[in-house]
């Protein structure tokens, strides 16, 4: 294809915008009754407080800037498991603060062993490298790595697809100490030999079980077996999903050292609890009318529909707009440009309706999305799980409607039996 020349526009570095949040919900502290369960040999102790570490003062203002008063249960067993370098595997409920409980720990540890700015320079060494399977996605973690830096030397920078390879080859230059990235993205570059992979000592595969699947299971192979990553027993890895099937669990086998630590957090691979879910019987032909009739029902607030093909995400968000309810879409075939301003036109409320697939289905964090619409069901359950997580988040409550069409998604009804009744 043609060149890509586009340039991400920089993040506000204002104070302010750094640390820019929503507020968390009523059901907050309710994350407090679910059952947590470790196994592994010898798990440390879990965290009761931020406090209860003792890690330097800039991180402990930056996490209350950041407004996070009281560890969730993900955050109280994960921290002092990573603090005690162990490695870990972790599987908790979407919107439960999962980035926070990788990314405290590990700025804490570079903080205490003294990890300082690396100058400008060709090839750069960082200590850390955070992968994940979407662009929007490594972005947003590298947001959240900024508020806990804030204020310290540790440099972190992002790198995806979609945008001018030699920008982010910019960004990498001038010093690197976190690095997030999406795999083809990553590999792109230490292949051109900007990145050196001797000083990892953490590697962070969020979305662990997509990571470690058919679609990016070869370039994380790949990555640990660049001659200078050093080997699983000289490093710490770290894997973070909502959901983790068995087979993936055997795959992730072989990059943790042998006494990893498994922290899961009310059932393994379960639904957001704060998301009331509803599956309506609609065969195809009647999809369309039933979507206006839930959103004319639904007025302006914010709404995630999902579908099964790129050409359909244009083709509804377009139809919509003609029904005039304002809508945009997002999917993989749309230039990164475009998906970044679909994107913020719907966080900013100026189309309350994003039409996505799959590529908006995890991990992303949008403030006060109310309703996720499963226009189609995905192929699995546990995409399942992941799309509605979109919503209910932090505590809040959210509502997922699910169109079931027997002739398609006859597949899907044991597992969503069983997803429903937990």
């Amino acid at each position: 294809g043609p060149k890509v020349t586009y340039v991400p526009p920089a993040p506000p570095d204002d104070e302010q915008a750094i640390f820019a949040r929503y507020q968390t919900g009523m059901n907050f502290d309710k994350y407090d009754e679910n059952v947590v369960e470790v196994s592994g040999l010898d798990p440390p102790a879990a965290l009761m407080s931020f406090a209860d570490t003792n890690m330097c003062h800039t991180l402990t203002v930056n996490i209350t800037k950041a407004g996070y008063s009281k560890p969730t249960p993900v955050q109280k067993y994960s921290i002092p498991i990573i603090l005690a370098g162990r490695d870990l595997m972790a599987c908790a409920q979407t919107g439960s603060g999962k980035t926070a409980a990788f990314l405290v720990p590990v700025v804490a540890q570079m903080m205490r062993d003294g990890v300082t700015a690396s100058s400008f320079k060709e090839q750069q060494q960082p200590e850390c490298i955070i992968t994940a399977p979407t662009r929007e996605l490594v972005n947003q973690i590298f947001l959240e790595a900024r508020k806990f830096v804030y204020g310290t030397c540790i440099r972190p920078v992002v790198i995806y697809g979609g945008t001018q390879t030699d920008y982010s080859i910019r960004q990498v230059k001038q010093g690197c100490n976190i690095l997030c990235a999406t795999p083809g993205r990553l590999l792109d570059i230490i292949g051109r030999g900007k990145i050196g992979l001797h000083n990892v000592k953490y590697l962070v595969l969020d979305e662990a079980d997509r990571m470690l699947d058919m679609g990016f299971g070869v370039d994380m192979k790949k990555l640990v077996s660049f001659p200078d990553m050093p080997p699983k027993d000289k490093r710490q890895t770290l894997m973070f999903s909502a959901t983790f099937p068995e087979e993936v669990q055997r795959l992730a086998g072989e990059f943790l050292k042998t006494d990893f630590l498994f922290v899961v957090v009310g059932h393994v691979g379960g639904a957001c609890s704060d998301v009331q879910q509803n599956i309506i019987q609609v065969s195809q032909y009647f999809k369309r009318d039933k979507l206006i009739e839930i959103l004319h029902s639904i007025g302006s607030e914010r709404t995630l529909v999902f579908v099964d093909t790129k050409k359909k995400a244009d083709f509804i968000a377009c139809f919509l707009c003609q029904e005039n309810i304002p809508a945009t879409s997002i999917h993989g075939d749309r230039e990164q440009r475009e998906r970044e301003i679909a994107l913020r036109d719907f966080r900013s409320g100026k189309c309350t309706v994003l039409v996505a697939t799959s590529v908006a289905a995890r991990g992303l964090d949008i403030e006060s999305v109310q309703h996720v619409i499963n226009f189609d069901l995905p192929s699995t359950i546990e995409e399942y799980v992941h799309r509605i997580g979109r919503t209910g988040r932090c505590g809040n409550t959210g509502k997922a409607v699910g169109f079931f069409d027997n002739n398609f998604d006859g597949h899907l009804a044991q597992p969503l039996i069983k997803v429903l009744s937990d």
